[in-house]
């Protein structure tokens, strides 16, 4: 993966997607085709009070991301992804505290990737919380698409 290629992800899942900024999706590591992606705790968060644990939709989104980066990373840098299946287990109930995500190609095809996903809480790796499989669709932009896409990432880049 080319550093040029690494920023657009990294961009992209940062400014380009409101839901992952209302979340506070952080991507603290990008490689081809595995992505590792943080989100800090806030009460919002919390799906059973009596637990307390986090709200398996919160641990989803979480991992629906980093297998989309993740498909994304090792994909054309041109290349869209969207998600066409997600499958998560939930395996033990997440604390109140920071998770980590991450999205692993298991096979990135013609037009669909696969990912591993998994999520934990730091320094807890041999204990998750989730592990799921995603399937993506990779889409190939025309050269318009393309020119109006990068138009739209310079205007985000531009904003304050």
């Amino acid at each position: 993966m080319d550093k040029d290629h690494r920023d657009q992800v990294l961009t992209f899942f940062r400014d380009a997607i409101p839901f992952n900024r209302f979340l506070g999706i952080e991507m603290t590591r990008i490689e081809a085709g595995l992505v590792q992606l943080t989100l800090e705790f806030r009460p919002e968060f919390i799906g059973n009070p009596l637990l307390p644990a986090l709200h398996g939709g919160v641990i989803s989104s979480l991992l629906d991301t980093a297998g989309g980066a993740a498909v994304w990373s090792q994909a054309e840098p041109t290349d869209r992804v969207s998600t066409v299946d997600l499958r998560v287990d939930y395996l033990r109930p997440g604390r109140p505290e920071t998770v980590v995500g991450q999205g692993k190609v298991v096979r990135l095809g013609n037009r669909v990737g696969v990912a591993e996903l998994r999520a934990w809480h730091p320094g807890r790796e041999d204990k998750p919380i989730a592990a799921g499989m995603g399937v993506y669709n990779v889409a190939r932009l025309s050269s318009e698409e393309l020119a109006a896409w990068q138009e739209k990432l310079a205007n985000e880049r531009a904003k304050p």
